[in-house]
């Protein structure tokens, strides 16, 4: 399948901003499963920005302005194409060690409540354990919109029982690390279907299963990623994984808007 992904990101200032920094983990990358086949960022200073892979093996671009400005707009765009792997993905460079992702960060320390949650789900396979938990996060936490926000945690999201992708993907890494899983979260885009919640930017979890590698679990809709899923980055909670992280100077009163559009494209469309 091939997926036309169209992601832009403004943010506008009350006030103008004197300088601004931004690290962009906006570039999906090829394993078995995902091939890029174009793919383009324009952004201030992009022909100039340095880029790297971090610890998480994530290409980054870090961008910045040294000039007033009262607004940044941050535009990806290109066609992934895509295959059905069950939700294992494999090809992927790994800098860090399996140990790595067991580290509980602010997000994702569990509460008794999620040791619970965890426990209800062991004594079988690794494999049959992560399924379990996904069911078990899913039909913990309803989907909805607005009920969390960005810095609400895995323990506040499963108390609340309400909560979106990002909640049900903290609550499970969070769980998975008690049953000494490895695990990490994953920014993405999905293309919606018969599946529910059709949210074209998209997050989900990954653990690590012996014999098969890292394998992709989506509470939210309950399903492991499938050809529908375009794999952006990861890292050990949200904040890690960002698809744009930064800081400036100046550029109160910040106003964001993010558009994301996600598509099948047709043979032979351009």
């Amino acid at each position: 399948m091939q997926i036309d992904v169209r992601h832009t990101t403004t943010y506008r200032y009350g006030q103008t901003a004197r300088y601004s920094i931004q690290s962009l983990r906006l570039t999906p990358l090829n394993f078995d499963g995902q091939r890029v086949l174009s793919w383009s960022i324009e952004a201030p200073g992009i022909k100039s920005a340095v880029h790297f892979t971090d610890s998480f093996g994530n290409l980054v671009h870090l961008i910045s302005i040294a000039a007033d400005h009262d607004h940044v707009e941050i535009r990806a765009a290109g066609v992934v194409e895509t295959d059905d792997t069950m939700g294992v993905v494999r090809g992927l460079t790994e800098p860090s060690q399996l140990r790595v992702y067991l580290r509980q960060t602010p997000m994702t320390i569990a509460d008794p409540a999620i040791e619970a949650l965890a426990r209800s789900c062991a004594h079988r396979s690794i494999l049959d354990q992560l399924h379990a938990l996904m069911k078990a996060v899913h039909n913990a936490v309803v989907y909805e919109t607005g009920a969390t926000h960005v810095h609400t945690n895995a323990a506040e999201a499963l108390a609340a029982g309400r909560g979106v992708c990002q909640d049900h993907a903290h609550i499970f890494i969070s769980a998975a690390r008690v049953l000494a899983v490895p695990a990490r979260y994953v920014n993405g885009y999905f293309l919606s279907g018969t599946l529910s919640p059709a949210d074209a930017h998209h997050a989900w979890a990954e653990a690590w299963v012996e014999g098969l590698g890292w394998v992709g679990f989506d509470p939210a809709n309950l399903v492991c990623p499938t050809e529908r899923y375009v794999r952006l980055a990861s890292g050990l909670d949200a904040a890690f994984a960002a698809p744009i992280r930064g800081t400036r100077r100046g550029g109160e009163k910040e106003a964001l808007d993010v558009v994301v559009e996600v598509n099948q494209q047709v043979a032979g469309q351009q």
